[in-house]
């Protein structure tokens, strides 16, 4: 017997997913975790979802579906966090392939279902994306998202819908969707947190990290993504909360247009037809910038003074956190730097580092 928990957006949602099956359901069954590799460019170069021929080493669960071990690798120049969540984590995670449309996915999920007979399917989101209209100018990647809904929505099973942190995504305010949360299902808890071991120290995802942060008690404002949105930590940042499957559908209006889609280039067309810009363009475009700007020197006396001044700003604008990921960008540092610059600021000041964020303060000791 098993769960199955689909990751609406792949990324930092398998991240949250793991999450999930620790805290609420205790890790007593092993949940298999359905996610896209869709690790945006700070960990894969090349722009948008990667499929099952972008990888060596898959294992085959059913026709449509495979399982990502420790063992598979991306195909360079792919890149890809699932082996190493897979290495860490005692979860299965199984490919989800968006590369056939929501037909594709949704038969994905249809023999995945009926392989495992799960005794739950919770259909996971981190930041309330999914319940977009698809016109709201804050938001940004409603693809994946509306992809997982239409196809959860067209199998004939009871999934349940779950979304976690409100407005962590910096994509949509929890105002202009809480009428549409219902039952509080969870409050992550640092002891969740602790369970997933050393996984959001080196993974990515700003969403999943400050939910982390917040179940760990971390309250402020945080600025991420390239763009540094703000990003408000509350109490309410912590919860997962249900809500009614056919009511995001019904909100969702670039889920119910790609119902019937076959490939990803329609998913594509109809999302720039109703929300005007495809997620994976502007990979496409920041992508092909990124590759005329060479690495800059990581030197330390250099980072610090540049951090300072960064921190001052920030101060000035109300921010208390920030994620390492929006640091790195901010600086002007190139994303395979991340790493590097993260590991230099928390040697130099460890006491600013409320992990798995980075903690403002303008009078650095």
């Amino acid at each position: 017997m098993t769960r199955l928990i689909v990751a609406a957006g792949g990324g930092g949602d398998a991240v949250a997913a793991a999450m999930l099956d620790a805290g609420l359901y205790g890790g007593q069954e092993r949940a298999v975790i359905l996610t896209y590799a869709w690790d945006r460019l700070l960990i894969d170069p090349a722009p948008g979802p990667r499929g099952a021929d972008n990888f060596t080493g898959l294992l085959p669960i059913t026709p449509a579906v495979s399982e990502v071990p420790a063992e598979a690798r991306p195909i360079a120049p792919a890149g890809s966090t699932l082996p190493r969540l897979a290495a860490e984590l005692p979860n299965t995670f199984a490919l989800l392939d968006p590369h056939q449309g929501a037909e594709g996915v949704t038969r994905q999920l249809k023999e995945l279902i009926n392989h495992l007979s799960p005794t739950s399917i919770d259909l996971l989101d981190v930041g309330g994306d999914i319940l977009a209209r698809g016109d709201e100018p804050t938001l940004k990647s409603p693809l994946a998202d509306a992809l997982t809904l239409a196809a959860c929505c067209q199998v004939n099973a009871p999934v349940r819908l779950l979304v976690a942190g409100p407005g962590l995504d910096g994509e949509l305010p929890p105002d202009d969707f809480r009428d549409l949360l219902g039952t509080l299902v969870h409050t992550f808890t640092a002891a969740d947190v602790d369970r997933l071991g050393s996984v959001l120290d080196w993974h990515p995802s700003e969403a999943t990290g400050m939910l982390a942060a917040t179940a760990r008690g971390a309250r402020g404002t945080c600025e991420i993504r390239d763009a540094g949105l703000p990003v408000h930590l509350t109490d309410e940042s912590p919860t997962v909360h249900e809500v009614d499957l056919a009511d995001a559908v019904s909100r969702n209006q670039l889920a119910r247009a790609i119902m019937t889609t076959e490939t990803l280039d329609e998913v594509e067309a109809r999302s720039r037809e109703i929300c005007g810009y495809s997620e994976i363009d502007y990979e496409r475009n920041k992508a092909a910038w990124l590759k005329d700007q060479p690495p800059t020197d990581l030197n330390p006396d250099t980072v610090l003074t540049q951090l300072e001044a960064f921190e001052a700003d920030a101060t000035r604008r109300g921010v208390t956190h920030t994620t390492f990921r929006h640091l790195t960008e901010a600086l002007n540092y190139n994303g395979t730097q991340r790493a590097s610059l993260r590991e230099l600021l928390i040697s130099s000041r460890p006491e600013q580092y409320q992990a798995p964020l980075w903690r403002i303060t303008t009078n650095p000791e």
